[in-house]
């Protein structure tokens, strides 16, 4: 592996995990050696396309961290070291994008993996059921979903508005379908679960003027990501959680909707 002084960290979309990242980051090789742009979900290399090929140019090692690979064809691979969790990556079992980063660093600086990095790591990986299955208590899983939505942007008008949704929610076979008038999902998929003071959905399609969001069974996110181009991950291949954009009506809700409901009847045949 290179010298870690050589590494230089660019950070994807924003939610509490990329944040605790940046904590440690900062708080080992130093803020001057961290670009974070403030990207969202779906963040893209391309955003910090000119800083990366300077840093090459330096004979630096680029870390991407999250960030979906759209970078031009001349950009040698092989000098970049890619960490992620998400798309092929993605899976109870396969470390977090924490971990992975944590153990590019956890020599030089005499790092411990703690319960506070424990309870990121899960809370990322599988939400509230795999913090649960970690040992979580009720006070730990509120507390670490409602740093997460902050950490997203969700402000406590979108979560006043998410609970309204989920109260007028539809069901199309073993879909939940809950409609909201911003692009955030976090707060209904979370406000939705029992442990939470939800009703709860196995499976739960969340649509959005610009954006469609699914958490369910791990088959529907594998299906939904085989049929529309998007981002999906979770604990794998158990749950998981799917989005997508939409644009000029594509993909549209019925598909969107037979896709996941054909996949989830397939799993109970």
């Amino acid at each position: 592996m290179p010298a870690v002084g050589s590494l230089r960290f660019f950070l994807g979309g924003r939610d509490l995990e990329m944040e605790t990242i940046a904590t440690l980051l900062r708080e080992t090789v130093g803020g001057d050696r961290v670009e974070d742009a403030g990207l969202g979900w779906g963040a893209r290399a391309s955003a910090y396309g000119e800083a990366i090929a300077r840093a090459l140019e330096c004979g630096e090692t680029p870390v991407l961290v999250e960030l979906e690979d759209d970078l031009p064809p001349h950009i040698d691979r092989a000098k970049l070291i890619i960490v992620d969790h998400h798309g092929d990556r993605a899976g109870r079992n396969q470390p977090s994008s924490l971990r992975q980063v944590f153990g590019l660093l956890a020599d030089e600086y005499g790092l411990n993996w703690t319960r506070a990095f424990e309870l990121v790591e899960a809370n990322d990986i599988g939400h509230v059921a795999e913090m649960k299955a970690r040992g979580a208590n009720d006070t730990e899983i509120r507390a670490i979903r409602q740093r997460d939505r902050r950490a997203q942007g969700v402000s406590e008008a979108e979560e006043r508005e998410a609970a309204r949704a989920i109260a007028a929610r539809e069901h199309d076979g073993p879909l939940t379908i809950v409609r909201i008038p911003g692009n955030s999902a976090s707060a209904v998929g979370d406000l939705i679960l029992p442990e939470l003071g939800g009703p709860g959905a196995d499976a739960l399609l969340v649509v959005m003027p610009e954006e469609f969001a699914f958490f369910g069974p791990g088959n529907a996110v594998l299906a939904l990501n085989g049929a529309f181009d998007g981002w999906y991950g979770g604990a794998l291949p158990e749950r998981g959680f799917w989005g997508c954009e939409r644009k000029d009506d594509y993909p549209g809700e019925e598909a969107v909707r037979q896709t996941a409901i054909a996949a989830l009847e397939a799993r109970s045949d």
